[in-house]
């Protein structure tokens, strides 16, 4: 990795679904790396979309990169409708004439699952939105975003989802869920075929336990200063990692000249911690993945040690 201050000084990212958690902090530490930094997401100071969570905005997440030290530029967009994509693309030519990196983080499905339903009584419509949430507008952004970012050699895109390869060759129950979190894995491999005769490459991250803005204050119902009360409801929260983490995960691989030597792979914030030498805002580098296969899936009382 770059040993320079600003190692992305001079690029340009586009953040897709950075409007909250592992995306708005994707874009930030981003924008801390030097990098002028579009974010796009539905929500607005003006709008809120269907999730419902107005403290959030796109607007907000380009004033975060700013005073990062990065350029953050808002830009309100529905990934769900081509035109408005290509747009954004467009926009970003004509503005800086150049993509070096494409973040595809598009979300907003998790009120759509019935986490208790099987396939055949899982609403139907719903499952077909979470699909089209995940996959669809992650292949819409491609679509338009790809050829400018080829358009120099080292273009990187960066696919993300919930879950190491490894981790979801299991069931990820419901359905509709499994196949909206193993999608990314199989985008990142098609493109990492496509990619490389073009002097880029495309990897797949996914954080661990991610204290999002909706894990703290609706499921746990703390903040990111008291979290560790939410090991009393759920002791195995000890290993999870702020969204930071996966920001400055995405960051080091954006600033790595060698980047490619990672194409096609499914890499996780606790694995490229190790990799890069960075750690969560705490000072720990939770391996998340690994303590969930080792611990939390065998029945073992919750115990970091060795995992963070």
């Amino acid at each position: 990795m770059s040993t320079s201050p600003s190692p992305l000084t001079g690029k340009v990212a586009l953040v897709a679904g950075a409007t909250r958690g592992a995306g708005r902090a994707m874009a930030v530490e981003l924008g801390r790396a030097g990098a002028t930094v579009y974010v796009t997401g539905r929500t607005t100071r003006d709008h809120v979309s269907e999730i419902g969570r107005a403290s959030e905005t796109v607007e907000g997440t380009a004033e975060l990169v700013g005073e990062a030290g990065g350029h953050g530029v808002a830009v309100p967009t529905d990934h769900l409708e081509p035109g408005q994509v290509r747009e954004l693309v467009e926009r970003i030519d004509r503005e800086q004439g150049r993509l070096d990196v494409l973040v595809n983080d598009i979300w907003g499905g998790d009120h759509l699952v019935e986490w208790d339903k099987k396939m055949w009584e899982h609403d139907l419509d719903a499952g077909l939105r979470v699909l089209r949430l995940s996959v669809e507008s992650h292949i819409v952004t491609s679509r338009y975003a790809i050829p400018l970012l080829i358009r120099r050699p080292g273009g990187l895109v960066v696919e993300v989802t919930d879950g190491t390869a490894e981790f979801n060759t299991r069931y990820r129950k419901p359905f509709y869920y499994d196949l909206a979190k193993y999608g990314p894995l199989r985008m990142t491999l098609g493109l990492a075929e496509e990619l490389p005769a073009h002097g880029a490459c495309a990897v797949c991250v996914t954080p661990g336990w991610l204290r999002s803005e909706a894990m703290l204050d609706t499921a746990f119902r703390v903040t990111e200063e008291n979290w560790r009360e939410g090991t009393a409801q759920d002791p195995h929260f000890a290993i999870s990692e702020s969204p930071a983490y996966v920001g400055r995960a995405v960051a080091a691989l954006a600033s790595d000249p060698g980047v490619a030597r990672f194409n096609g792979r499914s890499l996780s914030s606790g694995g490229l911690a190790r990799e890069y030498g960075f750690t969560d805002v705490d000072g720990s580098a939770p391996d998340a993945w690994r303590y969930l296969t080792e611990v939390e899936q065998q029945g073992r009382p919750a115990d970091v040690t060795g995992c963070r």
